[in-house]
């Protein structure tokens, strides 16, 4: 769409595989992982001033809720929550992020949709929607706009990580009222809207992008 990408992300190759589909030559990359956090200062330092950020890490780990562990609570939230919080924090103390810029969070509609083992991710994600609604405050005498995505299940290797069959897969699909997943295109387009001046009246918003998903 004619930005100038800053990829960030753990895995070299597939930062490298993704600078190699965008148009342009003005894209720049950096490894970072979230949960260290002692790695930060340097690699922020040389970023360029942003006009918009899109945090989309996140990790899940199915766990019922009787067999949850301090090990798994700190896994989902260090990933989930924690990273995005500290990085979000590191660019803007060091004014790394522009006067109008714009902020998504790519949450997720387990927030608010009830499933076996899935208590500490939804957490996660509840947590970074509260928090995106007090950092629109914070942010607001600088026009910077906070926003979130809520999407349902999207067609990413996430949603093979766990014991489930491709007919189960089918079998949920058809409970949703277009009948089938998202794409990781859908997330993105809608991201592109919120990241662009055709939202710049929009801040603390949480877009549910579910295809009909049921609310569980």
């Amino acid at each position: 769409m004619g930005a100038s990408v800053v990829a960030v992300g753990r895995d070299e190759k597939r930062l490298s595989e993704t600078l190699s589909l965008l148009d342009g030559y003005s894209h720049v990359s950096f490894r970072l992982d979230l949960t260290q956090i002692n790695d930060y200062s340097d690699t922020i330092e040389r970023f360029p001033k942003l006009d918009g950020i899109v945090h989309c890490a996140g990790i899940r780990h199915l766990t019922v809720c009787k067999m949850i562990t301090a090990e798994d609570i700190d896994t989902q939230f260090d990933v989930n929550f924690k990273g995005p919080v500290l990085l979000q924090s590191s660019l803007l103390s060091r004014k790394k992020v522009k006067k109008g810029a714009s902020i998504v969070f790519i949450a997720s509609l387990a927030y608010a949709a009830a499933g076996i083992g899935n208590a500490i991710y939804s957490a996660t994600k509840g947590a970074i929607i509260s928090y995106a609604n007090c950092l629109k405050v914070e942010l607001a005498p600088r026009l910077i706009r906070v926003n979130c995505i809520s999407p349902a299940m999207i067609q990413t290797d996430m949603i093979h990580q766990h014991d489930v069959t491709e007919d189960m897969l089918e079998a949920d699909q058809q409970t949703y009222l277009f009948k089938t997943y998202g794409t990781p295109n859908d997330v993105a387009n809608l991201t592109v809207y919120l990241l662009s001046d055709a939202s710049r009246w929009m801040t603390g918003s949480n877009i549910e992008l579910t295809g009909g998903a049921p609310k569980i």
